[in-house]
């Protein structure tokens, strides 16, 4: 008995060794890189491998970097809301208003903008918001204006529209994974009792679809705050956010120990931020059950 528990572990181990090597290659070898490099030193053109905290202590003691970083966690709340607000509803169509035969050929729709390259969207989004673009031009041809409009570019307002059409697959396929697992006779148990559809929804749907609410904010909420084109591009480089900072440390700078060094203390900035909005998130669904 015991050589056959021992055989399948050790088919099991041979199963899982190639993605776990392709993972710690692809995944874990660069992380580990960027930690090491952010306890050296900066030398001219060179990093100098001798260990100091030295790094850290400039990257919280830097008012820029606080500011910087504020500004990509208010950035990257504000898309995670904006996106799964307009998510939701969407995903809740495709679950109760569509037709089961007809549920892939929607879900093939939505996935068709992952079909053309991000940066290609985030161009289409500035020849949308630009000074004569469409909007622009749209407004003036209907004359509604008479000078293009200066605030729908360049700021945070744009940033937050091209990031949230950007990630919006992200939110609506978890949110309608979730929605999807819901036993519809909850929902007819709900108004047998008497409930609205408005009470039923508030204490019975939305509770059950929580984890795919979770699920859509950090899918969004984690890789927005690493965005670098759409503020370099969208927000015409006026509005930096982290990545950005760690890419001028990184290339423009070359002090690849302080751009590491950012990058980490990025990393664990919004990993505590994840666990608490998941930590709160448990406790309200105990609040609700």
């Amino acid at each position: 008995m015991a050589s056959g528990n021992r055989s399948q572990t050790a088919q099991g181990l041979t199963l899982i060794a190639p993605p776990l090597a392709y993972a710690v290659l692809v995944l874990a070898a660069p992380l580990l890189t960027i930690l090491a490099y952010s306890f050296f030193k900066d030398g001219y053109l060179t990093v100098i491998r001798e260990f100091t905290l030295e790094n850290y202590r400039a990257v919280w003691a830097d008012p820029i970097f606080h500011r910087i970083m504020l500004r990509s966690l208010v950035v990257a709340a504000l898309v995670t809301l904006a996106t799964v607000v307009l998510a939701f509803p969407v995903a809740y169509f495709l679950s109760f208003a569509v037709a089961p035969q007809k549920k892939a050929m929607w879900l093939f729709l939505i996935t068709i903008p992952f079909w053309t390259s991000y940066l290609i969207r985030v161009f289409l989004w500035k020849v949308i918001l630009g000074y004569n673009g469409v909007i622009n031009s749209g407004l003036k041809t209907l004359g509604i204006i008479e000078q293009p409009l200066t605030f729908i570019l360049y700021n945070v307002n744009s940033m937050v529209i091209t990031l949230a059409h950007a990630y919006a697959p992200f939110a609506i396929l978890p949110i309608f994974i979730a929605l999807e697992k819901i036993d519809r006779s909850l929902l007819e148990a709900g108004r047998d009792l008497g409930e609205s559809r408005a009470m039923t929804f508030w204490r019975v749907t939305l509770p059950l679809a929580m984890p795919g609410v979770v699920a859509a904010a950090l899918i969004v909420f984690i890789p927005t705050i690493g965005d670098y084109v759409t503020p370099a591009l969208i927000g015409g480089g006026k509005i930096p956010m982290i990545a950005n900072m760690i890419q001028a440390q990184m290339l423009d700078l070359d002090n690849r120990p302080m751009g590491s060094a950012l990058a980490v203390t990025a990393m664990l900035i919004v990993a505590v931020i994840s666990l608490v909005f998941i930590a709160l998130n448990r406790r309200f669904l105990k609040v609700r059950q």
